[in-house]
């Protein structure tokens, strides 16, 4: 039974106090913004009738999620699939052929990636400090990480890290065994902490954030369920595409003073309330 979520899980996670989402502030484009472009082979092209999503898969967090997730794109598995099960403030999950959250694809489920290691060369920008955990990026995505100090004492020079379920992240739904993932996947509307270490977060929402919002929601706020749900009428990744329909996004790499910027200014506003979920690296498409 292909489930995001399992009964208990759910249910402490709908208890949860919802924490608000912040729009970012707008960047000023100056000379020392400093911007990366999405490799096209990590980047998941999502079109629905309501819009188009596009998602930074990341490989250091998820390698066997992200090669699933664009097998199954490229062979058009995902196109016409239905978003059946959509929990305002919570999340949009899809990747079901029968639609009813209990199908997956022929291929062998996909093992638990939880935790992770990084290492330096992966480029951790510290949001919110901290001891035995700091919290901050990697790319895009928000992670809980033992301080770099760590790395001097392990075999492998690396040190663990934990994907944050924080709004626009992509993560794989499951069944109740850690090792079930398969073909169906969730898009974070709202931050929910009970999926941290959990789930597999395999990447983030860098554009259509709106429209992810915008998809219908299901009547029962406690299963999500969807009558006449909203469809991803083509899902590919963006390498797959001919060059002329292929985008092209760019995102502020987390290293620039822009974005050290936006960090200081949203831990303003935000005060005591403030957590590594209210940022977001701005992105831009291109062309």
């Amino acid at each position: 039974m292909r489930l995001t979520l399992t009964i208990a899980a759910a249910v402490a996670a709908l208890m949860a106090p919802a924490v608000p989402v912040l729009t970012q502030p707008a960047i000023a484009q100056t000379a020392d913004a400093q911007w990366r472009t999405v490799a096209p082979e990590n980047l998941l092209v999502i079109d629905t009738a309501k819009g188009r999503i596009l998602v930074e898969l990341d490989p250091r967090v998820a390698p066997l999620s992200v090669e699933r997730i664009r097998t199954l794109a490229d062979r058009g598995f995902y196109d016409g699939l239905k978003f059946h099960r959509v929990m305002e403030n919570f999340m949009a999950q899809t990747g079901d052929p029968q639609g009813t959250g209990e199908g997956g694809s022929d291929l062998p489920d996909v093992a638990g990636e939880f935790t992770f290691r990084r290492g330096r060369a992966d480029g951790f920008t510290v949001v919110v400090p901290g001891a035995p955990a700091q919290f901050g990026l990697i790319g895009s995505i928000p992670v809980s990480t033992q301080p770099d100090a760590q790395m001097m004492v392990t075999s492998d020079f690396k040190t663990s890290a934990t994907a944050l379920f924080c709004p626009g992240v992509a993560g794989m739904a499951r069944a109740e065994g850690p090792n079930s993932a398969n073909s169906q996947f969730f898009l974070m509307t709202g931050p929910r902490d009970s999926l941290n270490g959990q789930y597999a977060a395999f990447g983030r929402v860098v554009a259509g954030m709106d429209v992810v919002r915008a998809l219908k929601t299901g009547p029962d706020a406690r299963n999500g369920a969807v009558t006449d749900p909203d469809v991803m009428t083509r899902a590919r990744i963006a390498s797959a595409l001919p060059e002329g329909e292929r985008p092209s996004v760019r995102v502020m790499t987390t290293a620039s003073p822009a974005f050290a910027a936006l960090v200081e200014q949203t831990r303003t506003e935000r005060g005591s309330r403030f957590n590594v979920c209210d940022i977001q690296p701005p992105a831009e498409l291109v062309g």
